[in-house]
């Protein structure tokens, strides 16, 4: 199990500079993930491990993220009081924490926690679908727009709703880059943009006539 782990960190480690935390993020995600499975832990428990650790020791005590991610504070520090802080956890997500420490990535523990239930959702169908509405739609109406949309996305729709007035009668839909724009407001901007387009094409042709009379 460690070893699958730390050869994806040595890996992450040979990275070029301009490497990105997040492609960095989600190769330690992706090492957490096979380390559960060659160890046959649930990626679900792992996973709730790493939530409550962000939510109650992170967020409940900012310093104590701040003294894991300091560089003037040992590993064998660190290591030491993960062991004592993580006492309940899987193995797995305990070993994974250290792993962190010794790479000096205890800096990313967020990060990393956002790739990993991207991935696990991604492993179980789900698809984030953000969606913006000018006012907030019920359950039902939820559940119908879910319909409709698994097999678009090609997965189980998980809504991100947004409310936003400027989406006059219509809804915007994002998955991932693509954006399906239904709204009435976007409708307008394109009759607009047509007619822009329309009347600069007419006055070019005009030009053209003035230029090329023969050709009249």
């Amino acid at each position: 199990m460690s070893k699958n782990i730390e050869q994806d960190a040595q890996y992450a480690a040979k990275l070029d500079a301009d490497a990105t935390r997040e492609k960095l993020a989600e190769i330690y995600a992706t090492a957490l993930l096979g380390a559960s499975d060659s160890t046959q832990t649930s990626f679900a428990e792992v996973r709730d491990d790493y939530d409550s650790f962000i939510k109650q020791i992170c967020d409940g005590y900012p310093k104590f993220e701040a003294i894991l991610a300091s560089p003037n504070v040992t590993v064998e520090e660190k290591q030491r009081i993960i062991d004592e802080v993580c006492r309940a956890t899987t193995p797995v997500f305990r070993n994974f924490l250290k792993t962190l420490a010794r790479r000096g990535r205890m800096d990313m523990l967020r990060e990393i926690c956002f790739a990993c239930r991207r991935l696990d959702d991604e492993r179980k169908g789900r698809v984030p679908v953000e969606i913006t509405t000018a006012a907030p739609f019920d359950e039902t109406e939820k559940i119908k727009l879910a319909s409709r949309l698994r097999k678009l996305v090609g997965g189980e729709p998980m809504f991100l709703h947004k409310v936003d007035p400027n989406v006059i009668g219509g809804i915007v839909i994002r998955v991932g880059d693509v954006v399906y724009d239904a709204s009435i407001m976007s409708q307008l901007n394109k009759v607009r943009q047509d007619m822009i387009d329309r009347s600069a094409h007419e006055i070019q042709n005009r030009r053209d006539c003035f230029r090329n009379p023969e050709g009249n």
